[in-house]
């Protein structure tokens, strides 16, 4: 199988765009900025949803679905919210075609114009805070828990597959509380969610933290998120969660009354992660072979190859693989057994490593015949013989120390990629020579963070929330700084 990719270290964005590509993940639509996601890519995906549908019900949560198409009106009641997403939103304005009188195929149809313009939905706060005000009249109904699976548009003008599309798949909670401390506790409790999915799941380890002003969401009053290191040194923010206070219930006229009696308005949260999670993964763990795929969100963990001429052979190893398959899924592993005859076993084995399956498996006659089994790993390339009798056990086991040690490798490559830099000097070496996660004191003024921006493009990803809170001064300024914050390039 040629697999053809370049290596990360020649052109790290060639090298991920033809892996999303040459792996199966996706691919550019008919439509600029959009993108087709195929099979083995969405089944990524749906293993994320999945888990994280079942960590946000454990939580409380539950599903519903709101509309794709927002009322013009709707977007304007919240003064911040519209600034925010008007240069990205994509307008309805007619609801007909008509064959072209001139013989020109399809035109608009001028008499059906909208009376109000929809909005295709960038996000869907307005839309359901206008919902929860027939909801919500007491504090009886409160907490309001709801996350929809959807998908949603920002007219992008720079798209790269999963990273930044015009058109892309998530999820958002909006949820509704009778006091802050209870919305501030579920943003906080959201984001933990968040990280504990990157982390368990993703493995990829992250630092959470609060956004600046200026990076907060349009309409938060605050915002919380986790951020992951990328292998080119690079930050992706891989997941936000925003308090807003009561901004949304004001713009909507969301009220209840209290168990006093009184009438007061509602507090809000509202929490995402998209299909950029599949950039996320990609980047941070493959290498110039293919993808190398956590086995907790891996959607086939074991695949077995057989070694083989002609049918017979085919058909004994059939029998013990099958006996072999079963008591794998009997454990909850996933197994793909490809007795494809189309293509040789070098073919498949390169496939399957381009696919970042975590183990593969080659079994032959005279593997029957010593009762012994080859075992591959995808994250160490490590190959080695193993006993029939035990082998669900062993992969078991081997596919937690493949988890393990992909997170730890990643670990490392965060700890050896964060600097801290005193000086405005120092920051702009370390950007321009080593990249990563930069601390360094910031005087907290907008104007000090655009000045940063404009002369490295590093951007403050966070104030995290861990530390020790040091206080210094800032490396621009001069001015006082209570705690560093974390600085990086970003997508």
């Amino acid at each position: 199988m040629a697999k053809a990719i370049p290596s990360r270290a020649d052109d790290y964005s060639l090298w991920y765009n033809e892996l999303v590509k040459k792996a199966g993940l996706a691919e550019n639509s008919p439509v600029r900025g959009c993108m087709i996601i195929k099979p083995y890519g969405f089944s990524i995906w749906e293993k994320m949803q999945q888990q994280l549908d079942i960590m946000f019900k454990n939580t409380g949560h539950e599903n519903a679905y709101f509309p794709l198409f927002i009322p013009k009106s709707y977007l304007s009641k919240e003064a911040d919210h519209v600034e925010g997403f008007a240069k990205e939103c994509a307008v309805v304005t007619h609801y007909r075609l008509k064959n072209d009188e001139n013989g020109k195929g399809l035109v608009v149809d001028p008499d059906a114009k909208l009376e109000e313009e929809l909005i295709v939905r960038p996000t869907s706060e307005t839309v359901i805070w206008d919902t929860y005000k027939n909801w919500i009249q007491s504090y009886r109904d409160l907490p309001l828990l709801i996350n929809q699976w959807a998908n949603v548009v920002r007219w992008e003008m720079r798209t790269r597959l999963f990273l930044r599309t015009t058109e892309f798949l998530w999820q958002e909670g909006h949820t509704a509380h009778a006091t802050q401390a209870e919305a501030i506790a579920e943003t906080k409790q959201m984001l933990d969610v968040y990280g504990d999915f990157a982390e368990k799941y993703m493995a990829l380890p992250v630092i959470k933290g609060v956004k600046s002003e200026s990076e907060r969401f349009a309409g938060a009053v605050d915002t919380y998120c986790i951020e992951a290191l990328m292998q080119d040194g690079k930050a992706l923010q891989a997941g936000t969660s925003h308090f807003l206070g009561q901004n949304f219930a004001k713009a909507f006229n969301v009220k209840f009354t209290n168990k006093e009696g009184k009438e007061d308005l509602v507090w809000g949260t509202s929490w995402g992660v998209s299909t950029r999670l599949m950039g996320a993964l990609i980047m941070a763990h493959s290498d110039d072979d293919g993808l190398v795929l956590p086995p907790n969100l891996a959607p086939i963990q074991v695949v077995i190859i057989p070694i083989y001429k002609g049918e017979e052979q085919l058909e004994e190893i059939a029998l013990k693989v099958d006996e072999i398959r079963n008591s794998l899924i009997s454990k909850g592993i996933s197994v793909k057994f490809d007795r494809r005859d189309t293509h040789k076993p070098g073919w498949k084995f390169a496939e399957y490593e381009l696919k970042g399956v975590p183990l593969r498996m080659a079994i032959g006659p005279k593997d029957l015949a010593s009762g012994t089994l080859e075992i591959a790993r995808r994250d160490t390339k490590e190959k080695k013989s193993y006993p029939m009798e035990g082998i669900e056990d062993e992969i078991q086991s081997l596919l937690t120390e493949i988890q393990s040690n992909i997170y730890n490798k990643a670990q490392h490559f965060k700890e050896q990629n964060t600097h801290q830099a005193d000086t405005y000097v120092e920051f702009k070496t370390l950007l321009e020579n080593k990249g990563g996660f930069i601390y360094a004191h910031w005087d907290g003024t907008r104007e000090t963070e655009n000045k940063i921006k404009e002369e490295t493009k590093a951007t403050i990803r966070c104030i995290p929330l861990e530390g020790d809170g040091e206080s210094g001064s800032c490396m621009v300024t001069g001015k006082p700084s209570l705690k560093r914050v974390l600085f990086a390039k970003a997508y």
